[in-house]
């Protein structure tokens, strides 16, 4: 008996030893050879602090950042939601690090490097090899859904306005686009529509706000494991967004398999190519997409078309109401292509005015800020040799409002920078990646600026709008970039 408890104890302390040599090795040891490695070559950065790094420092940096709003025509967002990266690069200089926790971000600001992280999809991160594509290529007609809903939001517009006598309403504008972007994406990619889809979508925000209240403590060994009720509650969300898309799925599947006519939408689009692949290959089970992954398909879809698309437009609408002057260009261009008719897909490729202002809106503020990726293994990039471990940041918004980049006015609002395109406007260089760039770019990036080019043609066919007194000028980020006290604006009634 006491050779058993003998036994029990030695195995136990053995355990301990062994968790307390793991703990060491992730939060001390490790951190610091790292460190070494990026310091040997001539890049800087905060000493190492146990745990935390830079965490508590760059909080409060952030925090102190977004406790006011901006001015109304200042859109540095640099020195507001990437407050404590532009510190660092304004005082270790550029391709400088900072520390998440124990693992360090080297952050790089050179569009050379940036192109090569972007490229090398297979070191940097997961390649994004999907079937999606297919959905956005010009040939799916998404255009009647696209109308409809934004005939949807415009009816209850011009139905606020109507019971109004001074011809005028001054609304939130940012809830309406939100609901808009989330009808668009229901309808055309699961073909539903945005009261059948609402849940999925509450379900999913939700997941994303838990999430960002225990990002911070991540990196902690085991702490995943332990049964907080965050932990929880993000366990109870992922079983309801599950069993939701499963139901979607499997009666897609059995409409399928009865040769019921594929609809116009995603899901659809997404199930019969990955039958076609696996029947190809003669159901080998290492080809097409399991369940599991079409599920996550239909998340990032929901999620990432919906965000996308919302924040475009609401920053597009804003700065419209900063700078009446591109506003009524917008609209004498969309009139003179559309008159008051319905916009359509070859007119939409002829609005170059509409495009300057979406492609400037979304350099000065891009829906995602930044874009990390993990190194997974030793890697070479220009000069530098990054060991596997650290990651890499790459701050759009930094990027995109770099002096020496875009020149003296990059901080300006100016469409006309963009009157000859993207690549005269970034000299060819990887300086403008709103939705990622290289192979990994973001599949929704046509869709996104298909379903803005077409809200903001009827919106200016039908309004013309001004920034409400009310108007607090607040970018915060949470996943995207998004106005922290709504968008109120003033409606007008165009005259026809």
């Amino acid at each position: 008996m006491e050779a058993t408890w003998a036994t029990i104890l030695l195995l136990l302390l053995l355990l301990t030893l062994i968790w307390t040599w793991n703990m060491l090795k992730v939060l001390w040891f490790t951190p610091k050879r790292l460190e070494r490695v990026l310091r040997e070559q001539g890049l800087r950065g905060n000493p190492y602090k146990l745990v935390v790094g830079d965490l508590k420092e760059s909080q409060k940096m952030q925090k102190e950042a977004l406790s006011k709003p901006m001015n109304l025509f200042d859109h540095d967002l640099g020195s507001r939601v990437e407050s404590y990266t532009q510190h660092s690069l304004n005082k270790h200089g550029k391709n400088s690090f900072i520390w998440f926790g124990p693992v360090p971000r080297v952050t790089l600001t050179e569009p050379e490097l940036i192109k090569e992280v972007l490229n090398k999809i297979y070191d940097f991160g997961k390649p994004n090899m999907n079937p999606l594509i297919m959905f956005l290529a010009p040939g799916l007609d998404m255009l009647p859904s696209f109308i409809k809903c934004c005939d949807d939001m415009i009816d209850k517009w011009e139905g606020m306005l109507s019971s109004n006598e001074s011809n005028e309403i001054d609304i939130d504008i940012w809830p309406f686009l939100k609901k808009l972007a989330s009808d668009v994406i229901s309808r055309t990619a699961f073909g539903i529509s945005y009261e059948e889809g609402k849940r999925i979508f509450k379900l999913l925000k939700e997941e994303n706000e838990v999430a960002m209240k225990i990002i911070f403590k991540v990196f902690i060994p085991g702490w995943r494991f332990i049964p907080t009720s965050s932990h929880r509650r993000i366990k109870e969300i992922e079983r309801d967004i599950k069993s939701s898309l499963m139901d979607m799925i499997n009666k897609r599947e059995k409409a399928l398999q009865t040769s019921e006519a594929t609809r116009n939408n995603l899901l659809d689009t997404l199930l019969q190519s990955n039958h076609k692949e696996i029947q190809e290959h003669g159901n080998n089970k290492n080809v097409g997409m399991n369940i599991k992954d079409v599920i996550e398909e239909c998340k990032l879809f929901y999620l990432a078309g919906q965000e996308t698309t919302s924040v475009l437009l609401v920053w597009t609408m804003i700065l419209l109401g900063m700078y009446p002057d591109w506003q009524a260009r917008a609209r004498e261009e969309v009139l003179q292509v559309f008159g008051n008719r319905k916009p359509d897909f070859d007119g939409l490729n002829h609005l170059k005015i509409v495009t300057m202002i979406l492609y400037e809106v979304l350099r000065l503020y891009a829906p995602i800020t930044s874009l990390i990726r993990k190194v997974n293994k030793d890697m070479k990039i220009g000069n530098l040799s990054l060991p596997a471990g650290v990651q890499v940041f790459l701050s759009t918004i930094l990027v995109h409002h770099d002096h020496e980049l875009w020149g003296d006015d990059a901080k300006e609002f100016k469409p006309e920078r963009f009157s000859e395109g993207i690549l005269k406007a970034t000299n060819g260089r990887i300086s403008f990646f709103p939705f990622g760039w290289g192979p990994r770019i973001c599949i929704g990036q046509n869709f996104s600026l298909l379903e803005a080019k077409i809200a903001i043609s009827i919106i200016l066919q039908r309004f013309s709008f001004e920034l409400s007194p009310t108007y607090a000028h607040a970018p915060t980020t949470m996943l995207t970039l998004k106005p922290k006290y709504g968008a109120q604006i003033i409606l007008h009634k165009v005259k026809t």
